[in-house]
C-alpha cells in the first residue's frame, strides 16, 4: 500500500465504524451510526518577506450515535484504539438512557440511502514543501505590494493545504466514505493615502492546487481592492439600486438557503414559512442543487445521514421548488429527507448576460457593496440591515469609496426586487453565483 501519511488506510476506518455499530448493539442498542474521519494538512504565512507561521495539523475522531428506540445519545473521541472505542459507545449508551423520548429521532429512512459511491474527484493531494509554500505566499504578497507604493504595509499572505479520510455507518447495513482535499492561497494587505488607510483581501481555494488562482493574479486582486477603497467620502442618505460583488452575493443566497432549511421551517423561525411552490423571488433566480459536481467544494454522494444525494432545482424562475432537509427536520414537517443533513452541496445560480462591467452599467448610479459588517438579518421576518462599504457608481462608472453606511431593506423585497445576476461567478465555496443586482435598498450614513 503506498504510504499515504495517514495511520490508517480508508478501508481501515470504514470497518472501525462498523465495528463501533457491533460495540453498540452489544449494549443494546436499537440501531446506531458512526463517522471515523482522519485530516492533516499545513499552512505557511509570510509577512513582509519574512516567515510568520508553519503549521501542522494531524486530526482524528471517532463519533457515534445510538438510539434506544426513541431515545438517543452521542458521544465522540479522538483516541481511535478499540479500549476508548469501547468507552465512547458505552458512553453514548449511557446518555441515551437518561434522554427523553423524541417521536422524530433516528436514522434516515433505509429506502433512501445511497445505493454507489461514485468518484467525484474530490482528492488531490498536494505535496509541496514548506519551503516552496513560503516561496509562493513570498510572490503573492510581494505582487500585492507590487500594486502601487501606497501599499505600505501587509497583513500578510498564506497557503494552506489539507487532505482527510471519512468513513459513515449505520444500521440499515450502509457503510461509506471517500477522501478529500482543499487547498488555499490568501493574502491581505494595506494601502495608505493622506489621513486615509485601509485594508483588503483576495483568496482561491480548490479541491486540486492546479484549480488554484496564480499566486501572483491574487496578490494583484488583494492590491487593487484595497487601493479602490482609498479616499473614501461621505453620501447622503438615498434609495437607490444597489450591487452586491460576487463574494457577498453568496451570502444573500445563504440567508435564502437558510430560510427554506428544516431547522427554520419546523421552528417557525423563517421568513420563507409555507413558501413551497410560492414565488419568492424575482423570475431571473434559478438555482440548482449539483452534489455530485466534479472537484466541487460541496461535492458529496450521500449526506452525513448515508442519504443518497441527487441534482434538483431549488428554485425555478423565482418560484420554490424544495426545501433543505435532513431526517429529522423533514419528519417534523411531514416530509422525506432531502439528502441535505449537514447543509446544502454546490448551489449554481444561473447567470444572466452582463460581465461585471455590464453589471456596474445596467445599475448606473448606485452602491457598489463590497464588505458587509454585523449579521442584521431578522430570520423570522426577513427585516436585512447590515453595516456595509463599497463604491459609488455613477452613469456605470466607479467614482469614490464609501464607508460607514448602512444598508436596508426586507429579504422578501430584496429577492424579488432582483434586476440582474452578473457572469462574474467566483468558485469560493458551496455556492456559485455573480454578482447580484437589487433594484432599490435604502443607503443611510452612519
Amino acid at each position: 500500500m503506498a504510504n499515504t501519511g495517514f495511520s490508517y488506510s480508508l478501508d481501515e476506518i470504514k470497518q472501525m465504524s462498523q465495528d463501533v455499530l457491533k460495540l453498540a448493539k452489544k449494549q443494546g442498542a436499537s440501531a446506531a451510526e458512526s463517522e471515523v474521519s482522519l485530516s492533516m494538512g499545513q499552512n505557511v504565512s509570510v509577512r513582509l518577506n519574512e516567515v510568520e507561521n508553519i503549521e501542522y495539523n494531524r486530526d482524528k475522531g471517532m463519533s457515534v450515535t445510538v438510539f434506544f428506540g426513541q431515545q438517543k445519545g452521542h458521544a465522540s473521541t479522538s483516541d481511535l484504539s478499540q479500549a476508548a472505542l469501547q468507552d465512547t459507545v458505552v458512553a453514548a449508551c449511557n446518555i441515551a438512557k437518561y434522554t427523553a423520548q423524541d417521536a422524530y429521532c433516528g436514522l434516515a429512512d433505509a429506502e433512501l440511502m445511497a445505493q454507489s459511491v461514485p468518484d467525484l474527484q474530490l482528492h488531490h493531494p498536494w505535496s509541496i514543501t514548506v519551503d516552496d509554500a513560503i516561496a509562493l505566499a513570498k510572490r503573492c504578497e510581494a505582487a500585492a505590494l507590487a500594486v502601487d507604493n501606497r501599499i505600505s504595509n501587509s497583513e500578510g499572505a498564506s497557503v494552506s493545504t489539507g487532505e482527510g479520510y471519512f468513513a459513515y455507518s449505520n444500521s440499515h447495513g450502509f457503510t461509506g466514505g471517500y477522501p478529500s482535499s482543499r487547498h488555499g492561497i490568501s493574502c491581505s494587505v494595506i494601502a495608505e493615502a493622506d489621513d486615509s488607510m485601509q485594508r483588503d483581501y483576495w483568496y482561491s481555494t480548490a479541491r486540486a492546487a492546479d484549480d488554484l488562482q496564480a499566486v501572483e493574479d491574487i496578490g494583484r486582486i488583494a492590491g487593487e481592492r484595497t487601493l479602490r477603497r482609498l479616499h473614501s467620502r461621505k453620501i447622503s442618505t438615498c434609495q437607490v439600486p444597489v450591487l452586491f460583488e460576487a463574494p457577498l452575493a453568496s451570502g444573500l443566497i445563504g440567508t435564502l438557503i437558510s430560510a427554506i432549511s428544516g431547522g427554520s421551517l419546523y421552528r417557525k423561525s423563517s421568513f420563507l414559512l409555507d413558501s413551497l411552490g410560492q414565488q419568492i423571488a424575482s423570475p431571473l433566480l434559478n438555482i440548482i442543487e449539483e452534489p455530485h459536481l466534479l472537484k466541487g467544494l460541496a461535492s458529496s454522494p450521500f449526506d452525513s445521514e448515508g442519504v443518497t444525494t441527487q441534482p434538483r432545482q431549488l428554485v425555478k424562475d423565482g418560484v420554490l421548488q424544495g426545501y433543505v432537509l435532513g431526517s429529522y427536520s423533514a419528519r417534523k414537517l411531514g416530509m422525506k429527507s432531502t439528502g441535505n443533513a449537514g447543509g446544502n452541496h454546490n448551489l449554481l445560480v444561473q447567470s444572466g448576460p452582463h460581465d461585471f462591467a455590464g453589471m456596474l452599467k445596467q445599475m448606473g448610479t448606485g452602491l457598489l457593496v463590497t464588505e458587509l459588517l454585523g449579521s442584521g438579518v431578522n430570520p423570522v421576518t426577513g427585516d436585512y440591515s447590515r453595516g456595509a462599504a463599497g463604491l459609488w457608481v455613477e452613469n456605470g462608472v466607479i467614482v469614490h469609496a464609501v464607508e460607514e453606511i448602512t444598508i436596508a431593506s426586507n429579504m422578501r423585497d430584496m429577492l424579488k426586487g432582483i434586476v440582474g445576476i452578473g457572469s462574474d461567478v467566483l468558485v469560493q465555496g458551496s455556492k456559485q453565483v455573480g454578482s447580484i443586482l437589487i433594484e432599490r435598498m435604502t443607503v443611510a450614513c452612519e
